[in-house]
């Protein structure tokens, strides 16, 4: 199993940081080969065109070369998605959210269409992860955002997890239990024996 961790993190150490390395090695623990894809340094999509461009009916950017293409070729390949993402403003981080909403425009197009051609996220087990800093805040509208983006997409939510730095130590074992019982063949919706 490809497990892939989608990263909006500008930084190189703190919460959001040593969630990322619980979600990795908890994905690993559990046999996948896991990766982080940073995605902060992409472009933003430019709505070409009358707001739509080669994204709605050729399910690509038209502005690849940045690195684009080959970040979503990694979603693509991938058998399962880890987002995580620090919260500013009660949002994804700026480099995330613009990952995802170029993503989607490929990609959701092909999840509606119903012709068969299905999203490169359809079915995937995607879990979410929202680290706030500061006051702890804003991580149930962060969490929303990444929500929508999985149900335009087809991805399949596994867990929902908030951490902050009151609930660090728990939620840190929780995301890598996450991560790995995902890599060892959970999907959302299975019972677990008490």
């Amino acid at each position: 199993m490809r497990f892939l961790v989608i990263s909006g993190n500008p930084k190189d150490e703190g919460l959001c940081r040593a969630i990322t390395g619980a979600v990795l090695q908890g994905a690993r623990d559990g046999g996948a080969e896991a990766e982080e894809l940073t995605v902060g340094g992409l472009e933003r999509c430019r709505v070409c065109g009358d707001g739509w461009g080669v994204c709605r009916e050729q399910h690509r950017c038209a502005f690849e070369s940045d690195g684009f293409g080959a970040a979503r070729d990694a979603v693509a390949n991938a058998d399962a998605l880890c987002i995580i993402t620090p919260v500013y403003w009660g949002e994804m981080a700026e480099g995330v959210k613009s990952f995802l909403d170029r993503l989607r425009r490929c990609e959701a197009s092909k999840h509606f269409s119903g012709n068969g051609a299905g999203s490169a996220l359809a079915g995937k087990q995607t879990l979410l992860v929202a680290s706030p800093g500061g006051s702890g805040n804003g991580a149930l509208s962060c969490l929303e955002q990444m929500d929508r983006f999985c149900r335009h997409t087809g991805a399949v939510i596994f867990d929902y997890i908030s951490v902050n730095r009151w609930n660090g130590p728990y939620k840190k074992e929780a995301a890598y239990a996450a991560a790995r019982a995902i890599a060892g063949g959970r999907r959302n919706g299975d019972t677990v024996p008490a």
